[in-house]
């Protein structure tokens, strides 16, 4: 129909932004109404593209103008919005989690219109990276990220341990110096590709035909792997991640886990494997090392918690080492349960971060010794957070289980005892999960907590919407899994082709 449905998905909270900029400022749950129906929007076309993509052809599809659109022709620029099976369910997962975001600030007073505006801009920011097919235009959208996620948190977070202030600062510190080295690799591979095919083009696709030298790749993807690294958490650069979980609002507490995170592994998978996959074979074994060391560290730091945000915070950190040991093995399997754990992942932290939004909001707290005896007030509420408690431990019937397991079977045929120590993290996942659940829902009633409301009208859309997501992914796992093997093989074989290649 030559329509082009991404970039009008993309424009849909853009354009509810715009139209609650002429809305007084007082009137801020018609803000938030539409807020809910720019994203609402925004969801259902992604469902749209979901359904419709044609799975048994695979590759680029939904390709807006028909092609590229050349915007700045001397850098070989152009707004090239397309997907595949690896981008189509970060877009999903994008508009699942910015819909729901809009209901979990529901409550919110404090100038709504303001966050309604800055949370839309954050979502189309997002979008941006996994439908763009062109690198400018993804550092682009990345860059859009940066600023609304700061001045959110510093005006509407709060955290006990460290001011939002600061936690606002550490978190757009780190994911500046992340930016930082993907530009220095950026222009370095523009200009390398320039000067071998002297044509200037910033397309994924194009780059990943150009045959850079070995070196080359290894030096780069290093840069890479520091700057999407940085934004997947990835041991030693994760530190900004808790305290800036702790620190958000839960929007963007949300947001953040859900698929800010992910930005940092569709990256990594998208341009610096599918580029430079002899540089990703280099590295692949130490990936896999900061991957294990990532899941055990970050699994006894959640343990030691006291702050709810916090466990979660710790326990994303841990859930992202699972991506990188499966990304590390660049064998398909591993590499569809690595993209389908970012899925999972996605999900099931937006629901955990929501439900301990509203806990707050009820409570007045967060920490865990304070709290206890919840269920028997607020069993909707206490469901949520079970559900989300589950699916973090990997229990089988919910999303996050198939997608673990891959990976845990490919990276023990690579690694071997890698794969065992990562295994052992889940042992300290339960530890944590279950220890947080008992400790805040369960137990004798609290005479302090007889007041409180259970979740209830809008408040009930991110338990119904992403626990759905979490129980369908489970119990239909082709659902997910087919779509990402549609997008992940050709990368794979693509790969393997350039490392057969480059071997003789």
């Amino acid at each position: 129909m030559n329509i082009p449905v991404l970039t009008l998905t993309l424009l849909s909270p853009i354009l509810a932004a715009f139209v609650i900029m002429f809305i007084p400022k007082e009137e801020d749950k018609l803000c938030k109404w539409v807020a809910a129906a720019g994203t609402g929007t925004a969801l259902l076309l992604s469902l749209y593209v979901y359904f419709g993509y044609d799975q048994s052809v695979g590759g680029l599809q939904w390709v807006d103008f028909g092609g590229p659109v050349p915007w700045i022709r001397d850098l070989g620029v152009s707004w090239y919005m397309a997907v595949d099976g690896l981008s189509l369910p970060m877009l999903l997962l994008t508009n699942l989690i910015g819909f729901t975001a809009v209901f979990a600030s529901w409550n919110i007073t404090l100038r709504a219109k303001e966050l309604m505006i800055y949370l839309l801009v954050l979502i189309a920011g997002v979008m941006g990276t996994f439908i763009a097919q062109d690198l400018f235009i993804f550092l682009l959208f990345y860059e859009v990220v940066v600023i609304p996620i700061y001045i959110m948190v510093i005006i509407w977070g709060s955290s006990k341990r460290v001011t939002k202030e600061y936690a606002g600062m550490k978190l757009t510190i780190y994911l500046l110096i992340g930016s930082a080295f993907l530009l220095v690799g950026v222009i370095a591979i523009f200009v390398q590709a320039l000067q071998i095919t002297g044509v200037p083009n910033m397309s994924f696709e194009a780059l990943s035909r150009v045959a850079f030298p070995e070196q080359f790749q290894i030096y780069m993807f290093a840069l890479l792997l520091i700057g999407f690294g940085s934004l997947l958490s990835m041991w030693p650069f994760h530190s900004w991640s808790p305290d800036g979980y702790a620190g958000a609002p839960t929007a963007v507490s949300m947001i953040h886990a859900g698929v800010l995170k992910k930005i940092g592994g569709y990256g990594l998978i998208r341009f610096a494997v599918f580029v430079l996959p002899l540089g990703a074979k280099f590295w692949a074994p130490y990936i896999a090392v900061l991957g294990v060391i990532g899941v055990a560290y970050a699994a006894m730091g959640a343990l030691a918690q006291k702050d709810l945000k916090y466990v979660v915070g710790y326990s994303s950190v841990s859930h992202m080492g699972y991506v990188l040991l499966g990304v590390a093995t660049l064998g398909v399997v591993g590499v569809n349960g690595a993209v389908a754990n970012m899925f999972a992942h996605g999900v099931m932290a937006a629901l955990f971060f929501s439900m301990i939004g509203f806990i707050y909001e009820k409570t007045h707290t967060r920490w865990i010794p304070d709290l206890g005896g919840i269920s028997h007030y607020a069993p909707r509420l206490s469901v949520g957070f079970m559900m989300a408690a589950m699916a973090s431990l990997g229990l089988p019937g919910l999303v996050s289980f198939i997608p673990e397991f891959t990976i845990f079977v490919e990276s023990f045929k690579v690694y071997g005892i890698l794969a065992v120590l990562a295994i052992a993290g889940i042992i300290i996942t339960a530890l944590y999960v279950l220890r947080a659940g008992a400790n805040t829902l369960f137990g004798p009633a609290r005479e302090e907590y007889k007041d409180i409301k259970d979740i209830r009208g809008p408040e009930l859309v991110p338990l119904v919407v992403l626990g759905g997501v979490l129980v369908i992914g489970g119990i239909l796992p082709s659902l997910l899994f087919d779509m990402v093997n549609s997008g992940v093989a050709p990368i794979l074989a693509h790969i393997n082709e350039a490392l057969q290649l480059g071997g003789r």
